[in-house]
């Protein structure tokens, strides 16, 4: 009796694990899995366009698109800094803290420039930048697009002979992608100063010297070279979902706030993918 009902769990066990699933679940994985790859090819179609609209036209009515360069820029660069400059503060001040708890409790106090070059200047400082200024920036380049797209103004450009793409894209894009570049740097070394703040502060035996002598130890021109990729990439691909979806598709004045929410989440888990990729290229190197 005992054997049979063994064999009974048996079967059971292996038949659930080859039952089929319920065709509402396959059909929404199936959906979801379907749009997930139509709206990869769209913004890297959009993504390739842009590039070359880029290299093609860059001096191409330079006299009306640098000056819009220059505005994308201090939009989604020198307006931010405030902000920036209190969100480094306090995340020098966080690392910091933390670190001095378990530091202390470890006696590896000489690592703290070590742990601060880690989390802050590879990892965490670059991708706070980018999902910050994805909230902030990105969220009005789609509203800002598809209000342009809904009321017909895209159409217009077109019909006068301006590509669209060259008007309103790619200045948006490079503001986007130097402005990402450039407050990723100011939020580090504005992170790193405030952390030896803290230790100042917490009468620390580690002079100004020694903690920017373990910052550069621990630094290699790889982590250069890294950081300025992975920043422009943060930029770029940012000003690429929020341009797409505020373009991308004919809109109405109610849809637009919708397609604002979904450019943000696909933005951030384009930002964590680029994260991802870069930590496994700095592995393998």
């Amino acid at each position: 009796m005992q054997g049979d009902l063994s064999k009974v769990l048996r079967l059971e066990k292996l038949w659930l694990r080859r039952a089929p699933l319920p065709k509402t679940y396959t059909d929404f994985l199936g959906r979801k899995l379907f749009a997930f790859l139509l709206t990869a090819q769209g913004i890297g179609a959009f993504g390739l366009i842009t590039l070359g609209v880029i290299v093609r036209k860059f001096n191409a009515a330079s006299n009306v698109i640098h000056p819009m360069v220059r505005r994308e820029i201090s939009r989604a660069g020198t307006r931010l800094l405030p902000m920036f400059f209190f969100v480094a503060i306090v995340l020098g001040f966080l690392v910091i803290g933390q670190t001095m708890a378990v530091a202390a409790r470890l006696g590896a106090i000489n690592y703290i420039g070590t742990i601060m070059v880690t989390v802050v200047v590879r990892e965490l400082g670059p991708l706070l930048v980018a999902v910050l200024t994805l909230a902030r920036v990105g969220a009005a380049n789609v509203i800002e697009l598809g209000t342009s797209r809904a009321l017909g103004e895209v159409e217009a450009l077109e019909a006068s002979g301006i590509d669209p793409v060259h008007y309103l894209v790619a200045p948006r894009v490079l503001g986007m992608t130097l402005g990402v570049f450039s407050l990723t740097v100011y939020l580090i070394l504005a992170a790193l100063a405030s952390g030896y703040l803290f230790i100042f502060l917490q009468s620390v035996p580690l002079t100004p010297t020694a903690y920017c002598s373990e910052i550069a130890g621990s630094l290699t021109w790889l982590d250069f070279v890294l950081l300025a990729l992975k920043t422009c990439a943060f930029g770029f691909f940012i000003g690429i979902v929020t341009c797409y979806h505020g373009l991308a598709q004919p809109l109405r004045l109610e849809d637009v706030s919708r397609v604002a929410v979904r450019a943000v989440s696909q933005g951030i888990i384009v930002c964590v993918l680029i994260d991802a990729l870069f930590f496994l290229i700095s592995l393998g190197a």
